[in-house]
């Protein structure tokens, strides 16, 4: 949508957050929502190298891509935040991704529908578990509470130890490849400023060999 203990790591934690920081204008005094908002207003595109790096290369993800970089900067700064990948397995008709996404994006799902899978962040905050949702813009998050996610309910499954292996058997166990290609690249024509400030969905990329996050 992958590797051992999140994405694999391509350039040391200092470099990734100091490349990150000059590029977000983001100092060493940045809070954790600050970080969240930066990531949140990076445009939504596959990277060419899925990695956290290769999204602050690329200046660009997706839901997979995004929270790997988030997971990875959050346990850098912040360990004791602890964050986890959660993936969600649900289900996209052409009515909530019109509600989500506008026209553009909906024309690319089927009448029937579609079943994704999308990727979160929970960290711990103030001793409970938060959803976190950095896939898209949105309102402003308050640092404590659950954000709206990307997606509408449906069945959550922890990433584990290597989550994006994890997510990649999702993907291969309940999605449609060629239809989730088509509604992934309708997303990434969608300039930043159509997207929704609710909320819409996040894809991954289709099931790969390799070990680095899915899109």
């Amino acid at each position: 949508m992958h590797s051992s203990n999140g994405a694999e790591r391509a350039v040391g934690d200092d470099t990734l957050w100091a490349t990150f920081g000059g590029k977000a204008s983001l100092g060493d005094s940045a809070t954790l929502v600050d970080v969240v908002e930066s990531i949140r207003s990076l445009p939504y595109g596959r990277p060419n190298d899925r990695t956290p790096a290769g999204v602050v290369s690329e200046w660009r993800g997706t839901c997979s891509t995004k929270h790997a970089l988030l997971a990875e900067l959050a346990a850098t700064r912040w360990p004791e935040l602890e964050p986890l990948i959660v993936h969600r397995i649900y289900r996209l008709t052409p009515d909530l991704a019109r509600s989500l996404f506008g026209a553009r994006a909906a024309a690319a799902v089927p009448a029937e529908g579609l079943t994704d899978v999308h990727s979160y962040v929970t960290l711990l905050v103030n001793g409970r578990r938060v959803k976190v949702d950095a896939t898209i813009p949105g309102p402003n998050w308050d640092g404590r509470s659950d954000m709206r996610l990307a997606c509408a309910d449906g069945l959550d499954v922890d990433g584990g130890d290597d989550p994006w292996a994890t997510k990649s058997a999702l993907v291969g166990e309940h999605c449609d490849g060629d239809i989730r290609e088509r509604v992934i690249s309708a997303l990434a024509e969608l300039p930043n400023a159509e997207m929704p400030t609710s909320g819409p969905c996040g894809y991954g990329a289709p099931v790969s060999e390799d070990r680095r996050a899915p899109a």
